[in-house]
């Protein structure tokens, strides 16, 4: 546990080395991101390990995909595109104010701070501070105190490869977390629930200090009439249960034409059993990390049932040793728009499914509710994804799967509205934690003087003033 001192000491610590080194070389920029990839490639069974201890059992496999894999890939990006994204660039001139010239120079910012959530606690602590590093900053995480085993395997990994000066971990539980976004940090990115994230811009805002909110939220799956129903339940299976749903970006209830509803309940049907032979119990199914989290979900169907709705459940629950359970793959067909299911974001394996007239009802259903982190639809047809990206707001798009937009470094990564605010990863992540500086240089002989009181009229005219 890190007391309030403790980490003002440490950040005054990152704040002063900064001071003394406040733009850091491509090569030194590169070899703490080598270091990064270093300290999770060396380590991944160890972070395998420790990740299910803190779930229960997450598939080994899943946290190999999305935590480690995510991560190396996300430093091999930024170490190979780094040189470019640290040039100046040149700036268009005025012809009046030539032949001065201009340039756009990217410096880092300072200390940057990261509140990481528990769902994925290796990926979503490390990925902004690649981006965070690779801009030249000192980086300070405090990951979630819901992943114990994690955050102090990520402490003890950290300190054995990095200077605390350069990158350090804080451990600690509420307390510490209001403690540390109240920091005068020169930018701070936090993951997690927007309720939550709300506290956290409060207590930024009291410094000034900018920040970037990935939230999450209601991401709807669009099953349009021409899609191929097999393929589109494959796809939307995947997003849904990697992780057991506990993915801010996992499909949170699909909308498909009602006449086709039975045939794609069937098909998901069919799907779960490929995914999963043994069920619930299948080595490849997370568990739930959690009781209250799972005491949320768990309430959440119970309402749904108590309100007449068809629950589907493809699995049976398991209990695992140490308290720690599985949830089934669970289908919830056309709940209404009052219940906490369709109200709240899931962040678990209950998947709504709302049969709707066509895809006009189909939009008019995403764009009534808080704008999405995500929105997935599933059409060959050019016309309706230009229609779907014209008529409806959401932090990213991906047409005929899920997830994988976020695995695409290039990509910026971020919501819009209630699914939170500004983007990282790649090129996006590098700017998010600069400052664009505007630089104009005047050149030795200029026409500028021409325009110092007494102004001349004439020249005003001449110039189009």
């Amino acid at each position: 546990m890190t007391d309030v001192r403790e980490l003002q000491a440490q950040f005054d610590a990152q704040r002063r080395a900064f001071a003394a080194e406040p733009y850091p070389g491509l090569a030194i920029r590169r070899d703490r991101l080598a270091r990064l990839a270093t300290l999770t490639r060396r380590h991944r069974d160890e972070i395998a390990r420790a990740i299910g201890r803190d779930f229960g059992h997450r598939a080994e496999a899943e946290t190999r995909l999305a935590e480690v894999a995510t991560v190396l890939q996300a430093v091999r990006h930024a170490r190979r595109h780094l040189r470019r994204w640290m040039r100046p660039r040149r700036a268009p001139v005025p012809w009046r104010l030539k032949p001065g010239r201009a340039r756009i120079h990217r410096q880092p910012l300072g200390v940057v701070g990261i509140i990481a959530p528990s769902n994925y606690p290796w990926n979503l602590a490390l990925l902004p501070a690649v981006d965070a590093l690779a801009a030249g900053n000192r980086v300070m995480i405090k990951p979630s105190e819901h992943t114990p085993a994690t955050s102090e395997l990520l402490s003890r990994l950290v300190d054995r490869y990095f200077g605390a000066e350069e990158l350090c971990v804080v451990l600690g539980g509420v307390e510490t977390a209001r403690d540390f976004a109240a920091l005068p940090l020169d930018h701070l990115l936090f993951t997690g629930h927007a309720d939550t994230g709300r506290e956290v811009a409060r207590a930024a805002a009291a410094n000034l200090t900018p920040i970037t909110l990935e939230l999450g939220g209601k991401t709807p799956a669009i099953v349009c009439r021409d899609a191929d129903l097999a393929k589109a339940a494959e796809r939307i299976a995947f997003g849904k249960w990697l992780n057991a749903g506990q993915t801010c970006i996992a499909p949170d209830h699909v909308l498909i034409e009602a006449s086709r509803l039975g045939a794609f309940i069937e098909a998901m049907r069919r799907t779960v059993a490929d995914f999963y032979p043994r069920g619930t119990a299948s080595e490849d199914y997370s568990a739930v990390l959690g009781a209250r989290q799972r005491a949320r979900l768990e309430g959440m169907l119970e309402e749904a049932r108590d309100h007449g709705c068809r629950v589907i459940a493809l699995g049976e629950r398991v209990e695992l040793p140490g308290g720690g359970a599985k949830l089934p793959p669970t289908l919830v067909i056309d709940p209404h728009e009052g219940l906490s299911l369709m109200r709240e974001e899931i962040f678990g394996p209950w998947l709504p499914i709302v049969g709707v007239r066509d895809l006009d009802a189909a939009i008019g259903h995403v764009n009534a509710g808080p704008r999405p982190l995500a929105l997935y639809a599933f059409t060959d047809d050019p016309g309706q994804r230009q229609r779907l990206l014209e008529t409806t707001h959401s932090g990213g798009v991906v047409f005929n799967d899920t997830l994988w937009h976020n695995a695409v470094p290039a990509l910026p990564f971020g919501g819009v509205g209630e699914s939170g605010m500004g983007a990282y990863q790649g090129e996006a992540g590098f700017l998010r934690f600069s400052l664009e500086r505007s630089v104009f240089l005047q050149a030795r002989h200029n026409a500028v003087g021409l325009l110092n009181p007494p102004y001349r009229r004439w020249l005003l005219r001449l110039l189009g003033l």
